[in-house]
């Protein structure tokens, strides 16, 4: 064995140790890659030929071998093209054998030597800090690297400039953070005339994470509203943004390298399917839920999606995480996201507009209404109703309150929750809509009164345990926002107005 250089495999968000070893002997010319590897990193061998090649380096007529070891671990991608490269010019002793070994490699190669981006790039660097090893990976993707807080990173924009920084003729200069700019800049709740009934709910939705279902005709603002729930809502911690850019670098959605402190806003079109939501593929991509990690996931036109899909989305919503199993990979994602939807109350959009509605109501709005199922609108905090917009609010009414007013609300009743978790010693909560068990007990005190109220409603409307705990949740929530230690009857009233407001019965 000549040579012997560091990569990885990926499986989800997972990596693991690859120790990719060469071996020159003498025998009939060929070069074979052995070990698992894909159609992709079969076809490495002429793509890397041909980048040495551009350098002026010939393989030699001899037998090469490159092992991939684990050999029972499935290798795929385009990213082992510049470690093969690597250690055949060091098993050729272009380079030091020595310094390459400090490094785990990522990288495709062009015909012409150039180092292309891959996927991934965010979870390597981790990686490689995590086993004390420096990172050689594609210039353009330098800077999100930066972000796993690795020092010895070698962002290098073709196997030339890779191959003079080794010699010591040209350096290749340490990649520099960068962050994305912010995309809500534009966006604004001032815009928003009227609805301040939703504005509410939208404001004691971003301050406890709750799920909220909005119902109304078309053009009322549903879609405007949800578009600005992330300009309210507080930015990403660097934790947070890590690991949700760590999920969008594997789904190669990170642009430029930069890292966003925005929260995600995903809003797939009802026809997506379900691997496109949940994940999936013959690779174990991740699906819209778990780009929405840390974020929003919107959902317009919330009955025209196939059911099977909608009904996929339960147990991520109260798990916060999806096993994605397929043939060729069983992984693991995490998915805790924020579920914003809209729907109109029936499939013509105007139930109870006088002069607009079908001849089919109420009938028609039954029918469209009933293709949501009962346990996936129990997940949902929050219900409410957007009415149509008058002529007199579009035209007189002034601007109301701004998104940076209604965000310092916000962020004080998250500072409330995340003090009083770390006092009692569960830190790993962050927000009301993470409560369970006792903890939520003992964080929701009723009194006498309040718990009559929220009992009589339950037993009277049928609610089920889930929808009582998540009323608790929801009345917590209200009352952070008032910066009130205890939960009383007006905050279990308001908590309650915000369910089964829909015009009729919902299924």
């Amino acid at each position: 064995m000549l040579a012997r250089v560091n990569t990885i495999a990926f499986n989800g968000l997972k990596t693991f140790d690859v120790d990719l070893q060469l071996q020159i002997s003498s025998g009939m010319p060929m070069f074979s890659i052995v070990g698992l590897p894909d159609k992709t990193i079969a076809e490495s061998k002429e793509r890397v030929r041909a980048a040495l090649n551009s350098l002026g380096v010939e393989l030699p007529a001899k037998r090469i071998l490159i092992n991939l070891a684990p050999a029972d671990l499935l290798k795929e991608g385009s990213h082992f093209d510049l470690p093969i490269a690597m250690a055949l010019l060091a098993g050729l002793g272009v380079i030091p054998l020595e310094e390459v070994g400090n490094y785990v490699i990522v990288g495709e190669l062009g015909l012409d030597g150039s180092i292309l981006p891959i996927n991934g790039v965010l979870p390597v660097a981790v990686h490689a800090n995590r086993i004390n090893k420096g990172l050689i990976c594609p210039q353009a993707q330098g800077s999100e690297a930066v972000w796993s807080g690795l020092k010895d990173i070698i962002a290098a924009p073709s196997l030339p400039a890779l191959l003079n920084h080794f010699k010591g003729i040209q350096q290749i200069p340490q990649p520099i953070a960068k962050k994305a700019k912010s995309r809500t800049s534009d966006l604004d709740m001032s815009d928003v005339k009227g609805q301040e009934t939703a504005k509410r709910a939208l404001e004691i939705a971003a301050a406890g994470a709750h799920n909220m279902l909005m119902v109304g005709t078309p053009g009322a603002g549903k879609s405007m509203l949800a578009a600005r729930l992330t300009t309210i809502l507080p930015p990403l911690t660097t934790q947070e943004a890590l690991e949700t850019c760590m999920i969008h670098s594997v789904a190669g959605a990170l642009k430029n390298g930069e890292i966003s402190f925005d929260r995600p806003f995903r809003d797939p079109h009802h026809s997506a399917s379900t691997p496109a939501l949940v994940g999936g593929g013959r690779k174990g991509v991740p699906g819209e839920i778990s780009l929405a990690h840390n974020g929003v996931l919107f959902l317009d036109e919330l009955p025209e999606f196939n059911r099977a899909t909608l009904e996929a989305l339960r147990q991520p919503i109260e798990t916060g995480s999806v096993t994605i199993s397929r043939v060729n990979c069983h992984t693991q994602y995490p998915a805790k996201f924020q579920l914003i939807a809209a729907m109109n109350p029936c499939r013509c959009g105007y139930l109870g507009q006088r002069g607009q509605e079908c001849s089919r109501a109420p009938k028609c709005a039954e029918e469209y209404q009933s293709r949501i199922s009962g346990p996936l609108m129990d997940r949902f905090d929050i219900h409410i109703q957007v009415p149509p917009v008058s002529p007199w609010d579009m035209s007189e009414t002034p601007k109301g309150e701004t998104s940076a007013q209604i965000r310092e609300r916000v962020i004080a009743a998250r500072q409330i929750q995340q003090e009083r978790y770390n006092a009692l010693g569960v830190p790993q909560l962050h927000t009301n809509s993470e409560l369970h068990g006792d903890l939520l007990e003992e964080v929701v005190a009723l009194d006498r009164d309040s718990k009559e109220l929220l009992v009589s409603f339950a037993a009277k409307m049928k609610m089920s345990a889930r929808a009582y705990n998540r009323t608790l949740k929801l009345a917590r929530t209200i009352a952070d926002l008032q910066n009130q230690k205890n939960v009383s009857k007006m905050h279990i009233a308001e908590a309650l107005s915000y369910r089964y407001v829909a015009p009729v019965k919902l299924v």
